[in-house]
């Protein structure tokens, strides 16, 4: 912390200094504070034309663990055909925390969900780790374009944990290690949209949790980005200028004036986006929903309406105002009680989602077994589609429909 306490003291010292100077015009006025910059969402930043980037494209992330090697690999598929367009590969740094095993102290990243998709009898370093919950925290770890990956990193001898990043088919020692830290526990590091810091959940000397970001380029200093609510959330960051939200199954609507969330003890599923970074509180959750029988938010049908997954293993339209459901139940499995279905992510066109069909408390199935996953419409009564299985592994997760 002593850097970051060195900066707030310059700052404190310079106000001291100004204080005459400063207000020293015509009457002693006060310079007129800048307005704030509004608030935009994720549209507002430019994006090159790839594969990944691309209307229609599907994304999807799966974790490769060999002998000597660890990966992340990043794929955009042709959802008419599920042929691939192309992937790109993340180098997992031998010191970062992809996974949380015995005599080890465990590390709150989605690397660490992500990862233990390969059949790893490691727990969830979350709460809630169904598919609903799981996705949009995976997510979290790349910018917008898919070209930089959020990484936590433990110290050689585990006593601390430090953020950083890796970008796209680099070798592991190109890792960016973010080294002005002032904390020797950070962990929840995420991307920003235009990937240019990595946000993560600290604590200060002093004991106090918080949400800070370093730039990825320059000298890396702390900015303070606001207050955590330990590690045990995640976090999402969105919008222009990018705020984080410490919640659980956060999901920004296509406007990008209201969020999904769960978080333990507020009372919602929906919310008016904060204005400023910050976990998710009875206090910071403003004009809240809390959506009928709603298991797990897959996504956002329209500004207005949700997709749920229900008690009775259905899934529900849900308005996001009033909260009660819209139309019929969508089924994907109906009454056969072998296997259950869980929602991954809604098209952005809203007409169309992906499930993963498994056998209950099974998700990943057996070891080379052929995954079932499948694209349903929207609409009750629509289609269900299998998505070939060519390319597709049980561990794989669907990370975006674009």
């Amino acid at each position: 912390m002593r850097r970051a306490v060195t900066r707030r003291t310059a700052t404190v010292l310079l106000a001291v200094l100004c204080l005459g100077a400063c207000t020293s015009g015509p009457g002693g006025k006060k310079p007129d504070p800048e307005p704030p910059v509004a608030y935009q969402g994720n549209d507002a930043y430019p994006m090159p034309d790839t594969p990944f980037t691309r209307k229609g494209s599907v994304i999807t992330a799966s974790c490769l663990l060999g002998g000597r090697y660890a990966a992340v690999a990043v794929e955009a598929w042709d959802p008419d055909n599920w042929k691939r367009f192309d992937e790109r590969l993340f180098a997992i740094p031998t010191d970062a925390a992809f996974s949380n095993v015995p005599g080890v102290e465990a590390v709150s990243s989605p690397l660490v969900d992500l990862c233990r998709q390969q059949g790893s009898e490691t727990s969830s370093p979350y709460r809630a780790d169904s598919l609903e919950h799981l996705v949009p925290r995976i997510r979290s770890l790349f910018d917008l374009g898919y070209t930089r990956m959020a990484v936590v990193l433990r110290d050689p001898g585990g006593k601390g944990t430090y953020a950083g990043f890796v970008q796209h088919d680099d070798g592991q020692d190109e890792i960016v290690r973010l080294d002005d830290a002032t904390s020797d526990d950070e962990q929840n590091a995420v991307m920003s949209p235009d990937g240019g810091s990595v946000w993560f959940t600290y604590t200060t000397r002093s004991g106090e949790r918080r949400i800070g970001s370093r730039a990825v380029e320059g000298d890396h200093r702390l900015s303070d980005e606001g207050p955590a609510a330990g590690h045990g959330l995640a976090l999402t960051v969105s919008g222009k200028p990018p705020r984080a939200v410490q919640a659980d199954m956060v999901r920004f609507s296509p406007n990008s004036r209201r969020l999904t969330a769960s978080v333990p003890k507020v009372f919602g599923n929906v919310f008016d986006v904060p204005d400023s970074s910050g976990s998710l509180t009875a206090t910071s959750a403003r004009n809240a929903t809390l959506a009928s029988d709603c298991l797990g938010v897959v996504g956002w049908i329209d500004d207005s309406l949700l997709l749920c997954r229900a008690s009775s293993g259905s899934f529900q339209a849900v308005d996001a105002q009033s909260g009660r459901t819209v139309g019929a139940p969508i089924d994907v499995v109906g009454p056969d009680r072998w296997t259950v279905a869980q929602g991954m992510l809604v098209s952005t066109d809203g007409t169309r989602f992906v499930v993963a069909v498994h056998p209950p408390n099974d998700r990943y199935g057996e070891p080379g077994q052929q995954p079932d996953f499948r694209v349903v419409s929207t609409a009750p009564g629509g289609r269900t589609i299998p998505i070939p299985g060519a390319g597709l592994t049980s561990d794989m997760v669907f990370l975006e429909w674009r």
